[in-house]
């Protein structure tokens, strides 16, 4: 989990996969340039406001998290347990000959290497 930089129009901004860190980030940056400088028409929003819609933002994220977080612990554990039943069953079938893979084979194992990084 790297930290990249990316600029837009001046903005400097680090991202990770770590949205709640990258979220502290940008309300930091964002403390920062009100202490340094205010803003320079009217026509900017407030930065209080982009402030509170942050806060706003990152509790949001929060309760999704917590929401969506036994999912993801649920998948990992169903994931874990395919993955031991499938090398039961290959254990299971060592005494047999394998044939060699076949192109079908082959796209269907990359397949599922594509939605399943982890096998």
């Amino acid at each position: 989990m790297g930290f990249h930089y990316v600029g837009q129009d001046g903005l400097e901004l680090l991202t990770s996969n770590d949205l709640p860190c990258d979220l502290d980030y940008v309300q930091y940056r964002l403390k920062g340039e009100i202490k340094t400088s205010p803003p320079d028409s009217a026509s900017e929003k407030n930065p209080v406001t982009l402030l509170k819609e942050l806060s706003a933002i990152k509790s949001q994220y929060q309760t999704l998290y917590a929401h969506f977080k036994p999912v993801a612990v649920e998948q990992k554990e169903t994931k874990s347990r395919i993955c031991a039943t499938v090398n039961r069953t290959i254990n299971k079938q060592t005494d047999l000959e394998l044939s060699p893979v076949t192109k079908e084979e082959k796209t269907a194992a990359e397949q599922l290497k594509s939605h399943m990084p982890d096998l």
